[in-house]
C-alpha cells in the first residue's frame, strides 16, 4: 500500500496527431447494489473485495447512524474496522489528514458512508493509499457515489478543482430504504442534478469538439443513459417524491434513486458537462448560496439557464414546469438572489465562461450571454410560478 500518483486523463486520451480525434471512453463503477434492506448484507459484499480489515469514513452523526450499523453488521462478518471521521468538506487539508492517520495501518479496502463530499473525499484517500473503495451513499441527492472523480473544495467549502482516478469505485451500495428516511429535499436536489445529464452530454455529443470530464467523446451509451435518465424523472418524479415524504419504498422511488445515481453517474461522466453545471459550481463562490443550498438545487436552475442559452423555450418550459412539481429552483429567488444583484450575477457569469467544459456548448459563450440567460430564465420560472404557484418549493424549504 502506497501513495498513488495523480492521474490525468486528458493526457492519457488525448489523440496523438493534431488530424485525430479524441476516442470515445465509457466509464463506470465495477458493481452496483441497490435495494431496501441492502446495508445488512454488507458483511457479504465485501468479500467481493477481498479485504478483511477496512476503513469506514463517515460523520460524527453517520457514526450513531448508519455508519455505526454497517460497523457492527461488518465485525459480525468477521472484518476488523478502522473509523475515519469526515469533517464536512473534502478539501485537501481534510483529505491529507485521513491518508495520514490510514497510512500504515493495515487497512485494505475504504469504504465511504455517507453524502456526496464525504463520497468525494473517500475516492480521494482510497487513490492515495492505493485500495479499493466501497461507496455507500446514504442519501439520492447528486450522482457523485458512481463517478471516478471528486470535486475539491476549500476548507470554507469553495470549490477549486476536479481530481480524476483511474478507476471508479470497486462497488456502490445503495438501500433504498436509507433514502426513504431521508428528508424529501434530498432526492429532490439529486433529480435536479441528474435532469442536467440529458441536456448536457446531449449538446457535448452534437459537438464535434464537445468532449467529457476526462478529455474523450462521449459514446453511445452513456447518452441512451442520459435520455434514459431524464425520461425516468419525468414519468416517475412526483411519485418519488410522494414516497419518500411519506417514509415507503415503492417502485417510482427505486427507479428514481438509480436515476439519480447511477443513471445520472454513468452519464454525466461519460457523456459530458456543459453550462448546467458550470452555472452551479460558479454558485458555490456566492456564501449565501453555498451555505443555503444543495448541489442539485444549483444544477436545477443551470439546466433552465443552459436551455434558455440554447433557445430551446419549449424544452425549458417543459424543465420548469417539472421542477415546480418537485419543488427544484426555476428562479433567482429560489436561491436568494435577485435581478438587481450585480456581483452575484457577475460571480456566476465570469466563473461559467471559465468552466472547462463550457465549450461542449453549440455556440460562443462570454460572461454577457451568461447572464442574459440567468436573467431570462429567472423571468421563465417567475411566470411560470405566478401561474402554478410555489407549493412544493416552499414546502421543501420551511425550515
Amino acid at each position: 500500500m502506497g501513495t498513488a500518483e495523480p492521474y490525468q486523463p486528458h493526457s492519457m486520451y488525448a489523440p496523438g496527431a493534431p488530424d485525430r480525434v479524441a476516442p470515445r471512453v465509457f466509464i463506470s463503477p465495477q458493481r452496483y447494489v441497490q435495494g431496501d434492506g441492502v446495508l445488512g448484507e454488507m458483511g457479504r459484499y465485501m468479500s467481493l473485495v477481498g479485504s478483511d480489515r477496512v476503513a469506514i469514513l463517515m460523520s460524527a452523526r453517520g457514526r450513531t447512524g448508519e455508519g455505526g450499523r454497517m460497523t457492527r453488521g461488518l465485525e459480525a462478518a468477521g472484518l476488523d474496522t478502522v473509523a475515519a471521521i469526515f469533517g464536512g468538506e473534502c478539501s485537501v487539508v481534510e483529505i491529507d489528514r485521513h491518508v495520514t492517520a490510514l497510512a500504515g495501518s493495515g487497512v485494505g479496502a475504504l469504504i465511504a458512508i455517507g453524502g456526496g463530499k464525504c463520497v468525494d473525499a473517500g475516492k480521494a484517500v482510497a487513490h492515495r493509499l492505493d485500495i479499493p473503495l466501497v461507496v455507500v451513499p446514504t442519501l439520492a441527492s447528486n450522482d457523485a457515489p458512481c463517478s471516478a472523480l471528486s470535486v475539491i473544495y476549500t476548507p470554507e467549502g469553495v470549490s477549486t478543482h476536479v481530481e480524476f482516478y483511474p478507476n471508479g469505485p470497486a462497488m456502490v451500495v445503495v438501500d433504498t430504504g436509507i433514502v426513504a428516511a431521508a428528508p424529501e429535499r434530498f432526492l429532490v436536489s439529486g433529480m435536479g442534478d441528474a435532469m442536467a445529464t440529458w441536456y448536457e452530454a446531449r449538446v457535448t455529443m452534437a459537438n464535434p469538439r464537445g468532449l467529457s470530464s476526462i478529455g474523450a467523446r462521449p459514446t453511445i451509451a452513456s447518452s441512451a443513459i442520459g435520455e434514459s435518465c431524464a425520461a425516468t424523472l419525468y414519468a416517475h418524479g412526483v411519485t418519488a417524491a410522494a414516497a419518500v415524504a411519506a417514509g415507503t419504498v415503492t417502485e417510482s422511488l427505486e427507479l428514481v434513486v438509480e436515476a439519480n445515481t447511477l443513471l445520472s453517474g454513468i452519464g454525466f461522466e461519460s457523456g459530458g458537462l456543459a453550462a448546467a453545471h458550470g452555472i452551479a459550481q460558479s454558485c458555490t463562490a456566492i456564501p449565501g448560496v453555498h451555505a443555503h443550498y444543495l448541489h442539485g438545487e444549483m444544477v436545477a436552475f443551470g439546466v433552465v439557464t443552459q436551455l434558455v442559452m440554447e433557445g430551446l423555450a419549449d424544452e425549458a418550459q417543459q424543465v420548469v414546469d417539472f421542477f415546480i412539481d418537485v419543488g427544484l429552483p426555476v428562479h433567482l429567488g429560489h436561491l436568494a438572489l435577485g435581478p438587481s444583484d450585480t456581483d452575484a450575477l457577475d460571480t456566476i457569469s465570469a466563473g461559467t465562461v471559465e468552466f472547462p467544459m463550457i465549450g461542449n456548448m453549440p455556440m460562443p459563450v462570454d460572461a454577457r450571454l451568461v447572464r442574459s440567460s440567468l436573467l431570462a430564465a429567472h423571468e421563465l420560472g417567475s411566470a411560470a410560478v405566478a401561474d402554478r404557484g410555489d407549493g412544493a418549493y416552499a414546502r421543501l424549504h420551511a425550515d
